[in-house]
C-alpha cells in the first residue's frame, strides 16, 4: 500500500490539472480531487496495485464526479463574483463529454482506450467524440491574445499557433511592466505566460497584476509546472508543460476560452 501511496502522490499534480483545466477553477478543481482522495482514505480498495494506478486514479475522479453532479445542491449564487469565480455556477456542473474526451486524449495523453475505461466508453466512441471536440473547436469565435515570454523562438511559436486557431496575438511581452501595459492597452480575451522572464521579472507577479485590471483566463506554459501544482496559494485553472505539443495547447486555448463565455 505504501507503494501505491507514493504513485498517487506522483499523479496527483496531473490529477490536478485536468480537474482544473475541466471546471475552469483552481478552487472547484482541487474540491473535486479533495474530494477523490477523500474517498480513497475509505476505500483504499479502489486502487489495485496491479493495475495502472494513474488510469484508476482518473477513473475514480470521474466516479466520484458524476455522484456528486446528481446529488450536489446549486451554489449559493447572492451577490457579485469575478468571473473565475462564477465559470461554473454549479459545484457539479460537467463540461460536455466531448470536453472530457479532449481534455484527456490531448491534454493528459491517454489512449482513445485507456479514455474509454476512464469514462465508461467504448475505444470507438471515444475516438468520435475527440474528433467532435476537435471540429467545435475549430468554430470558436476568433479572441485576442496576449503573450508573455521572454524566449523569442516559443514566443514565435505561440504566435504561429494562435494564428493557426484564428486567433488574433495582440502583443507580446518578455517584462513584467511591458506585460502590464500592454494588458491594460489591448484588453485580450486571453493571457498565455512563463513564469520566468527576462531580467528575473516574474510571469507569476505580472498575471496577478494583470488580473487586478482584466478579467480574462490564463494559461501558464512553463518549463516549471510543479511551481503551479502544488494546491496551495493562488494558481491557475490551466498549466501547459514545455517543451509543449502544439495539439496540447490548442485543446487549453479552446477549453480556456469556452469556460469564459
Amino acid at each position: 500500500m505504501v507503494e501505491v501511496s507514493h504513485d498517487i502522490a506522483r499523479q496527483l499534480p496531473f490529477l490536478r490539472r485536468y480537474a482544473r483545466a475541466l471546471t475552469g477553477s483552481q478552487e472547484r478543481g482541487d474540491r473535486y480531487v479533495h474530494i477523490c482522495l477523500e474517498t480513497l482514505l475509505e476505500e483504499p480498495e479502489r486502487i489495485s496495485p496491479d493495475r495502472d494506478v494513474r488510469l484508476q486514479l482518473f477513473a475514480l475522479f470521474h466516479d466520484i464526479w458524476a455522484v456528486v453532479q446528481s446529488v450536489a445542491p446549486e451554489e449559493n449564487s447572492e451577490g457579485e463574483r469575478p468571473r473565475a469565480d462564477r465559470l461554473q455556477e454549479s459545484l457539479a456542473a460537467l463540461p460536455a463529454i466531448e470536453r472530457q474526451v479532449l481534455l484527456l486524449v490531448s491534454l493528459e495523453g491517454f489512449s482513445y482506450e485507456e479514455t474509454g475505461l476512464i469514462l465508461g466508453l467504448e475505444r470507438e466512441e471515444a475516438r468520435r467524440l475527440l474528433h467532435t471536440a476537435q471540429d467545435e473547436m475549430q468554430r470558436q469565435t476568433a479572441a485576442s491574445v496576449l503573450v508573455i515570454e521572454d524566449e523569442h523562438l516559443i514566443a514565435m511559436d505561440l504566435a504561429r499557433i494562435i494564428e493557426e486557431m484564428g486567433h488574433n496575438l495582440c502583443g507580446t511581452a518578455s517584462r513584467q511592466k511591458e506585460a502590464i501595459e500592454l494588458a491594460e492597452q489591448t484588453r485580450p480575451n486571453l493571457v498565455l505566460a512563463d513564469i520566468q522572464l527576462k531580467d528575473g521579472d516574474s510571469g507569476i507577479q505580472a498575471v496577478r497584476e494583470i488580473l487586478r485590471r482584466i478579467d480574462a483566463p490564463v494559461i501558464f506554459v512553463t518549463g516549471f509546472p510543479e511551481r503551479l501544482l502544488t494546491g496551495e496559494a493562488l494558481e491557475p485553472a490551466f498549466v501547459i508543460t514545455k517543451p509543449f505539443n502544439p495539439q496540447t495547447l490548442k485543446t487549453a486555448i479552446a477549453q480556456a476560452l469556452s469556460l469564459a463565455h
